[in-house]
């Protein structure tokens, strides 16, 4: 198992050990003391599981004052997942990676609390499981608008499928007193 820094510090791709034989094949999703010290702490309190048609973007979702850790996969089809560091005087504040997730590749990506996250989907339709440190907050929840003109995401789609909610965010400009702090 690999656990491999992104250009973004605390975002985490993990490449599992994937063991294959003629049956299928077998890989662990989730082993705490592994993940802790490939540097994903826990504790994970909530699991999710959304399926998507192709072209949908779904985010970029956070929570805010009661943030979430989130260790993404796909486990149907395939998409293009972000993580947006939204951490006010971090030295990483704007930027974002973005990663292919698929079925096929089997990998997973951790965004820790203080970042927001989206997905595309680039596949037919995907089904994406995650795993969160804290439980979901109607209250807290919050948005950047998905094509955020200072982000400039290259999203794979030219007509997305976005919901209202989604579509009614603001720009990460506009959020500054809906923001957490960097804690260095």
């Amino acid at each position: 198992m690999r656990f491999i820094e992104t250009a973004l510090k605390g975002v985490i791709l993990v490449e599992p050990d994937v063991f294959e034989d003629p049956r299928g094949f077998f890989l662990e999703t989730y082993h705490a003391r592994k993940y802790a010290d490939g540097g994903i702490p826990g504790p994970f309190v909530q699991d999710n599981w959304s399926r998507s048609v192709r072209g949908t973007i779904r985010g970029l979702h956070y929570q805010f004052p009661n943030a979430q850790g989130k260790l993404i996969a796909v486990v149907e089809g395939e998409a293009f997942d972000v993580a947006v560091d939204i951490r006010r005087g971090s030295p990483t504040f704007g930027q974002w990676v973005g990663i292919e997730l698929s079925a096929k590749n089997k990998r997973q990506l951790y965004i820790p609390p203080g970042f927001a996250h989206g997905f595309c989907v680039t596949s037919e339709s995907a089904g994406v499981t995650y795993k969160v440190t804290n439980f979901y907050s109607a209250k807290d929840e919050r948005g950047i608008i998905w094509n955020d003109p200072t982000l400039r995401i290259p999203w794979p789609v030219s007509d997305p499928i976005i919901s209202k909610k989604d579509q009614s965010y603001k720009a990460l400009a506009e959020m500054s007193d809906q923001l957490p702090g960097y804690g260095g």
